[in-house]
C-alpha cells in the first residue's frame, strides 16, 4: 500500500446453485487465497451465495435462511483478514428482497448495497424476483446492530489516503447513466463490480470495452468480478469474465471458462492526481451519500503490473506504426499552417546526420508535399567544425540530395576560429565557451540564410534534450518553428526507422538506417581516429531514462521516490539501481535549473500527452527550487 498502491482481486468460486452451504465455504476459500497473495480489496460475483440462477427458489425462505447462515460464516472468517471484502447475495428488506452486495471487513459487516438497475428482457427477469435498489441510505438490523443500507455509501480507508471505494451491480454498469458517475463525483477511486454476466459470442469485447471505458470516463479503478462455472446451465452459459481496470488501461483480464482469481495492483495515488489536474472533472454530491470508515494494515505491496520501460512508444507494432503516421502527420501539419500563415514558399534546416535533424528534414519534405511546394525550396545546411565526421557529414549531404531538397555547405570553422580570437578565448580549451560558440554560429547562419531565401528557420530539438536543458541558449535552442518540440528521444528513433520501412526508397532507408546506428552526438569536440569522441548519454545519461522520469513527472507528478521505485522495476536487469537514482538526481537538477531555456521556446506542435511548452503544459517558474525532491530522493533505501 505504500506509494499509493492496493493489490485487488476478483475471485469467481465455482459454486453450486442454491448450495449456500458449499457457497460460502468456497468464497471463504477465495478469501483466504486472494489474502494469501496480498490483496487488500476482494469481491466476489453477484448472488454467488446463493447462485445467479436460482430464479423462482430465491422466494423459497430456506434459502434466504442459507443466504443469512452463509454471511454470517464469512464474516466470521474475514476476522483477522486485513482486505475489504464485498460478496454477492439476496437481501430482504420491509418485505421486498434486494440483489444485493455485502461490505465485509475484518469480522465486521460495515454495509449492504442493492443492485438499481434490473434487466428484465431477453434472458433476465430480475424484476421477477427483486426490487431496485434506492440511492438514499437507510439503516437495518443485522444480529443486533444497524447496518447501512442503500447505493449511496463510500467505504473509505482510515489509513490509506485517497482510498474510498463504491460498488454497483452487473446491469447497473450497463445503462446509460451508471450509479458509479455518482458515486466517482461524490469521491469513489475505485468501484467494484459484482457481475453475473452470461457468455455470448462477442460479448466478451463489448464487456472489456465497457469496463475499461468506464475506469477512464470516471478516472478510477475498476473491479468487474463475473460468475462462472457452477451456475446452471439450463439456458446460459457463465464464462467467469472478469476485469481489472485503472483509468482506461486493463491491468487484469481472466481466462474465460476458467473460474480463476485475477489480480491488479491499482495506483490510487495515480487516480488522485490525475483527477487533481483535470478541472473539468469536479467532485459533487457527497453530502448525499454516507461514508463509511474501514481500516486497513499499511503493508508493502510487491508490484505485479507491467511497468512500461518506454512510456512514449507503444509496445504492439500495429500500435506503434499507427502513433509514428499520426505524429509524422501532426508534425507536418503545424509546420503546414506556419509556412501558410507567414506566407513562406521556402524553409532552411540545419543538417547534421543525426536523428533529430534528420526528422525534421523529413517532416518538412512530408509538409512541403502536401502544400505542393517544390522541395527544391527546402534548403538543408551542412555547416562542418571541428567535430563533424566524415560519416554525419556524408549522411546529411546523402539524405538532402535523397529527399530532392537543396543542399549548401557552409564550413564554419575559420568563423569560429575568428569569434575566439574576437573574444580571446584559447581555441585549445575544449570548455562550453568552446562548444556553444559552434552551436551559436551555426544557428546565426541559419537565421541569416532564411532571410536571403524569405524563409524560416525549423528547428531540430526534441522534448528530451528541452527537458534536460541540452541545448546552447541562443543557440540550436533557437528557431521559427520548432517541429520536434514536444517528441521525446525514445520516440524519435522510431518515427525515423518508421519511416525508413515506408518510404519504398531503398537508398534513402539505407541512409535512414545508418543515422539510426550513429552514436547522438552534438558533434562539438573533435573526434578521435575519425570517429564520434563526444556521446551525449555519457555525459546526461540514457535517454531512455530520462524519457521515463520525463514522462512520470510532468504526466502525474509523482513524488520522486516513487518515480525511482518504478524505474527499478521497468528497468530490472537493465540498469543497477545505483545508476538510475545518479541520473534520476541529475534529471530533478537539470529539469529545474534550465527551466529559463523553455520559458522562451519557439512555437511548436504537441503531439502526445506531455510537452515542455511554456504556453501549454509546462507553466513553471525559472527560478524554482528543486530542493524538496532532492530531498526525497535522500530518503530512498
Amino acid at each position: 500500500m505504500f506509494d499509493g498502491f492496493i493489490k485487488t482481486a476478483a475471485v469467481t468460486p465455482k459454486i453450486k446453485v442454491a448450495d449456500c452451504i458449499h457457497n460460502a465455504a468456497a468464497i471463504c476459500n477465495g478469501i483466504d487465497e486472494a489474502v494469501a497473495a496480498g490483496a487488500k480489496l476482494i469481491v466476489f460475483p453477484e448472488l454467488c451465495m446463493t447462485g445467479y440462477t436460482c430464479e423462482d427458489l430465491f422466494w423459497q425462505e430456506t434459502l434466504l435462511d442459507g443466504a443469512r447462515q452463509g454471511l454470517h460464516q464469512v464474516i466470521f472468517h474475514s476476522r483477522g483478514k486485513d482486505a475489504l471484502i464485498f460478496v454477492g447475495l439476496p437481501w430482504e428488506k420491509d418485505g421486498k428482497l434486494y440483489n444485493a452486495a455485502a461490505a465485509v471487513c475484518s469480522g465486521r459487516l460495515l454495509g449492504i448495497i442493492p443492485k438499481s438497475c434490473l434487466p428484465n428482457y431477453n434472458e433476465f427477469y430480475e424484476a421477477r424476483h427483486f426490487e431496485p435498489g434506492c440511492r438514499k441510505v437507510e439503516w437495518v438490523d443485522y444480529e443486533g446492530s444497524p447496518v447501512p443500507f442503500g447505493m449511496n455509501q463510500l467505504f473509505v480507508c482510515k489509513e490509506m489516503e485517497g482510498l474510498c471505494v463504491a460498488a454497483e451491480i452487473c446491469e447497473d454498469l450497463w445503462v446509460p447513466q451508471p450509479p458509479s458517475i455518482h458515486h466517482a463525483l461524490a469521491g469513489a477511486t475505485v468501484i467494484v463490480n459484482l457481475s453475473a454476466s452470461d457468455e455470448a459470442t462477442g460479448k466478451d469485447k463489448y464487456r472489456e470495452s465497457l469496463v475499461t471505458g468506464q475506469s477512464a470516463r470516471l478516472i478510477s479503478g475498476y473491479i468487474y468480478a463475473s460468475a462462472g462455472e457452477g451456475e446452471s446451465s439450463t439456458d446460459l452459459v457463465f464464462g467467469g469474465h472478469s476485469l481489472i481496470a485503472e483509468n482506461g488501461i486493463l491491468l487484469k483480464e481472466s481466462r474465460r471458462f476458467m473460474n480463476e482469481t485475477i489480480y491488479g495492483d491499482i495506483d490510487i495515488r495515480r487516480l488522485v492526481s490525475e483527477r487533481r489536474r483535470m478541472t473539468t472533472f469536479q467532485q459533487q454530491g457527497q453530502e448525499e451519500y454516507e461514508k463509511v470508515p474501514f481500516h486497513l494494515e499499511l503493508t508493502p505491496t510487491e508490484l505485479t503490473r507491467f511497468i512500461d520501460p518506454m512510456p512514449f512508444v507503444p509496445d504492439s507494432p500495429g500500435d506503434r506504426e499507427k502513433r509514428c503516421e499520426e505524429i509524422l502527420m501532426m508534425q507536418a501539419l503545424g509546420l503546414k499552417k506556419r509556412l501558410e500563415h507567414t506566407g513562406c514558399a521556402s524553409a532552411v534546416v540545419g543538417i547534421s546526420g543525426g536523428l533529430d535533424s534528420t526528422l525534421a528534414l523529413l517532416v518538412m519534405a512530408k509538409a512541403f508535399d502536401m502544400l505542393g511546394l517544390s522541395r527544391q525550396d527546402i534548403t538543408a545546411v551542412t555547416m562542418p567544425c571541428f567535430g563533424t565526421t566524415d560519416r554525419t557529414y556524408t549522411n546529411a549531404c546523402e539524405l538532402t540530395r535523397t529527399l530532392g531538397a537543396s543542399l549548401r555547405e557552409v564550413d564554419i570553422r575559420k568563423a569560429v576560429t575568428l569569434h575566439f580570437r574576437d573574444i580571446g578565448h584559447d581555441a585549445e580549451n575544449h570548455d562550453v565557451t568552446y562548444e556553444n560558440g559552434q552551436a551559436r554560429e551555426r544557428t546565426q547562419v541559419l537565421m541569416d540564410i532564411a532571410n536571403q531565401t524569405g524563409g524560416l528557420v525549423v528547428g531540430t530539438g526534441d522534448m528530451s534534450e528541452l527537458a534536460l536543458g541540452w541545448a546552447t541558449y541562443n543557440g540550436d535552442h533557437m528557431s521559427m518553428y520548432g517541429v520536434n518540440a514536444s517528441v521525446p528521444k525514445t520516440l524519435v528513433r522510431h518515427l525515423v526507422r518508421y519511416y525508413a520501412d515506408t518510404c519504398g526508397d531503398e537508398k534513402l532507408k539505407d541512409i535512414l538506417l545508418d543515422v539510426l546506428d550513429t552514436p547522438v552526438s552534438p558533434e562539438l569536440l573533435p573526434p578521435k581516429d575519425g570517429e564520434i569522441s563526444q556521446k551525449t548519454e555519457d555525459l546526461v545519461g540514457p535517454y531512455e531514462l530520462h524519457d521515463f522520469f520525463l514522462y512520470y513527472v510532468l504526466r502525474f507528478g509523482f513524488l520522486p521516490r516513487k518515480i525511482y521505485r518504478l524505474a527499478k522495476l521497468a528497468f530490472a536487469g537493465s540498469y543497477e539501481k545505483e545508476t538510475i537514482l545518479k541520473w534520476l538526481r541529475k534529471f530533478y537538477w537539470r529539469f529545474f535549473s534550465q527551466q529559463f531555456k523553455r520559458s522562451c521556446l519557439p512555437d511548436g506542435p504537441k503531439v502526445g500527452s506531455v510537452a515542455v511548452s511554456p504556453r501549454g503544459d509546462l507553466r513553471m517558474p525559472s527560478d524554482a527550487c528543486v530542493r524538496l525532491w532532492q530531498r526525497d530522493l535522500d530518503e530512498v533505501e
